[in-house]
């Protein structure tokens, strides 16, 4: 398989392949940690970007929370989380996510956040800080942070590597081509740029990295790309299926089907990476536990 045709914007109207649907959330567990986020005023990306896992993880009492806010400063036009101008950052919300991941019990958390070019760090303290405060109550925790780009500030990028998170995680999201088109803000070679200093800097954390399907990408593109991120260090690999959350959002071109993603992870694993999980319903906090254990294994080999 060479490239990826046709490019032609799947109707709204068409519907969505089996591979793709999913039950609508609502187990005890999921209203139970639905109910926490709204009393501690946390924000989770779960909700925030529509991820279609949610009823899974959430009935497991798995979570990624958000932080730095629910408002971004940047309006990529994949995304659903909102962008305008945000509120000033929240120093007590460290301490707010700590509890909540106390009070779940969670062997294993991941911490985003939204951009925020308007503070000169990007909210690289506040990342520390909600590590350290995890750390604070759960000394043997396993910790992934997905975090933006800085804006290309090497300070900011090892002020939350100093706080020694387990996984340090950078979603690349789409082929150098349609950078511009796609990532409001972004560039290409800064996200490689951070993943190779991250390596470079802090060794024992593993890096991560994650991209989209169906934005207009060639197959070949993809699997250049796949090489770029190895290159660059990079240890664990998403791959999933972009949804259109919104008429208002960037076409999706097609849809790829389970075998596609089963071929590219064979393509990514050939090439070393340490752990990739591959499939439709994939996002970058898909399973997540199970690659920090993937890299501890093979880091400990």
């Amino acid at each position: 398989m060479s490239a990826v045709i046709p490019l032609t914007p799947v109707s709204p109207r068409e519907p969505k392949p089996e591979w793709l649907k999913v039950r609508a959330p609502g187990s005890p567990s999921y209203l139970r940690l639905k109910g926490l986020m709204r009393d501690l005023k946390l924000h989770t990306v779960c909700e925030e970007a529509r991820c279609p896992n949610i009823g899974e993880c959430w009935t497991h009492g798995t979570a990624t929370f958000m932080i730095l806010g629910d408002i971004c400063t940047r309006a990529c036009g994949y995304c659903a989380v909102g962008h305008g101008r945000p509120n000033a950052l929240d120093a007590a919300e460290p301490a707010r996510v700590a509890d909540a991941v106390q009070t779940l019990g969670l062997a294993h958390v991941v911490v985003t956040s939204v951009d925020r070019d308007d503070v000169p760090d990007g909210g690289a303290a506040i990342f520390a800080e909600t590590v350290r405060a995890i750390r604070g109550r759960m000394p043997g925790i396993s910790i992934e942070v997905l975090i933006p780009d800085f804006q290309g500030n090497e300070a900011a990028l090892r002020t939350v590597l100093d706080a020694r998170p387990d996984i340090l995680n950078h979603n690349t999201e789409t082929v150098p081509r349609l950078y511009r088109l796609a990532r409001s803000g972004g560039r290409y070679s800064r996200t490689l740029e951070l993943l190779d200093r991250s390596r470079r800097y802090a060794p024992a954390i593993a890096t991560k990295s994650g991209l989209m399907l169906g934005l207009g990408e060639e197959w070949d593109e993809v699997v250049a790309t796949l090489g770029d991120l190895r290159a660059a260090g990079c240890a664990i690999l998403t791959l999933g299926q972009y949804l259109r959350p919104s008429a208002a959002h960037l076409p999706m071109t097609r849809y790829y089907h389970p075998d596609e993603f089963a071929q590219l992870k064979e393509i990514a694993l050939q090439m070393g990476f340490t752990h990739v999980e591959s499939g439709p319903l994939v996002r970058s906090s898909y399973h997540a536990h199970e690659q920090a254990e993937a890299f501890k294994a093979s880091s400990s080999d």
